[in-house]
């Protein structure tokens, strides 16, 4: 993970850097949203990054069908932002670049940065 978000990593600190090839994005969301259900293993809270990745973390009922309860969802920009630590979940919320909903939802910023460059 850390290989791949540091690929990324001009871009984060200046969006006027040219954005990194779709493959080096992908790797980056990817592999760093896949790190939440090793750090919190459970299926209560599906974070979401579209179009390149849905994990499930935290522990609490699982969730199979339709819209789960709990639901955080994100571009894989602000995604990146937050798990580098260089945006916290809340400003992310009160921005309106992350969208959060259910009771647990917010339970995601306490795991996150994931990763401090």
């Amino acid at each position: 993970m850390r290989a791949a978000v540091l690929a990324v990593a001009d871009w984060l600190y200046d969006e006027s850097v040219d954005a990194p090839a779709r493959a080096e994005l992908a790797a980056a969301v990817r592999l760093s949203a896949r790190t939440l259900p090793q750090v919190a293993p459970g299926n209560s809270v599906e974070v979401r990054i579209p179009p390149f990745v849905a994990v499930q973390c935290i522990e609490g009922p699982r969730h199979t069908r339709g819209t789960p309860p709990n639901v955080v969802e994100t571009d894989p920009r602000t995604w990146l932002l937050l798990v580098v630590g260089l945006l916290d979940l809340s400003t992310a919320v009160t921005h309106g670049t992350v969208s959060a909903s259910g009771s647990r939802a917010a339970e995601v910023a306490g795991l996150l940065p994931l990763l401090r460059l």
